[in-house]
């Protein structure tokens, strides 16, 4: 017997937040917001959706846009991946489905980049299929409802909690009991200093019971974070800029960045410029550093990048180096057109 579907609901009813892809039954709109809102707060993917419906109405659009516009108006977002899959899901749904957004779960759970969560979302809320989602603060309200201690992280921890979120779940009204779930987590139930003064779950909450709320849920642990050393080489000549596009099989695949000297520690600029990959690009060129500026620490998931900026002026562009075919001379002052990544946007708004 459903338990907390009633309570969720009434909770729902009177504290649930308005966004806007709540407003609709479109699966497109909804899908759109589910990929913006993955790894993203709330406030700042709104904003980001609003922009993609107002620039991408409907799949279609979307599918005959070029990457490029896509990534750039995805700047910002991180986890780049997400709009590549983004952009190839709806050229699949164009493809495959003549445009309509397919209505059944393994039809939507066949897109790319889409995983069991999402298909369940946009089926439960656009069609009121009984998928249950379990997402973050789903797995933070059933860990401490039923005091789990079983990580959320292993695969024998996801089949448990996907069984009790089926188990809970409204069968009438499975798109709002998702969304009442998803923003008790959000806002009564939340990682830090949850509500549970006033809460109407509390009488049912067992570790609160058993005063191991702070605890649940559990994980197994996270990765190791992997320190990188970044030197770009924002080349200038004239009113021309050298960017470089990166390629698949690592960060920022699609984005545009300066030319770029990884090593495998920090290093000052005079040994870099002696080095081997200096040379292979700058080749004969004449050149003046104009200044170096050292970027904020920035942190990815498992990765914490240190990047320098090196500031140089040259006579004219490379000619025959190495890296020819892969730089890309662009007038300085249509930077802003690229997507680049958002440690090399905030260099740009710093100039």
């Amino acid at each position: 017997m459903n338990r907390i579907a009633p309570i969720l609901l009434e909770w729902y009813a009177l504290n649930g937040r308005d966004l806007p892809w709540r407003r609709t039954r479109d699966p497109y709109l909804i899908w759109l917001s589910e990929v913006i809102l993955q790894q993203t707060r709330v406030a700042q993917g709104t904003e980001y959706y609003l922009r993609f419906t107002e620039r991408f109405p409907d799949v279609r659009s979307l599918a005959a846009a070029a990457e490029d516009e896509v990534l750039k108006l995805w700047q910002g977002l991180g986890y780049y991946s997400r709009a590549r899959n983004l952009h190839a899901a709806a050229r699949q749904v164009v493809e495959r489905f003549g445009g309509l957004f397919p209505a059944t779960f393994e039809e939507v759970r066949s897109l790319r980049g889409v995983g069991d969560y999402t298909a369940a979302a946009v089926c439960s809320a656009a069609f009121d299929t009984p998928c249950a989602v379990v997402d973050g603060n789903v797995y933070r309200v059933l860990a401490r409802l039923f005091d789990l201690a079983e990580p959320t992280d292993t695969a024998a921890g996801k089949r448990l909690f996907a069984r009790l979120a089926r188990q809970e779940l409204d069968p009438v009204r499975p798109g709002l009991y998702n969304q009442a779930i998803m923003d008790f987590g959000a806002l009564q139930c939340t990682p830090q200093s949850p509500r549970c003064e006033g809460c109407p779950l509390s009488e049912r909450c067992l570790a609160a019971a058993a005063g191991t709320v702070a605890e649940r849920p559990v994980k197994r642990g996270r990765a190791k974070i992997r320190d990188r050393w970044f030197n770009y080489l924002h080349i200038t000549c004239g009113e021309r800029t050298l960017l470089h596009r990166r390629e698949a099989g690592d960060i920022w695949q699609g984005l545009y960045e300066f030319p770029l000297i990884e090593t495998p520690a920090a290093v000052d600029f005079l040994p870099l410029c002696d080095s081997e990959e200096f040379r292979r690009l700058l080749g004969d060129t004449p050149w003046h550093l104009r200044g170096s500026l050292a970027l904020p620490r920035h942190q990815l998931s498992h990765q914490s990048l240190h990047a320098v900026v090196h500031r140089i002026e040259t006579e004219r562009l490379p000619a025959g180096s190495a890296f020819d075919r892969e730089l890309k001379a662009v007038p300085s002052a249509s930077l802003g057109d690229y997507a680049v990544p958002r440690l090399l946007e905030r260099y740009l708004e710093s100039l």
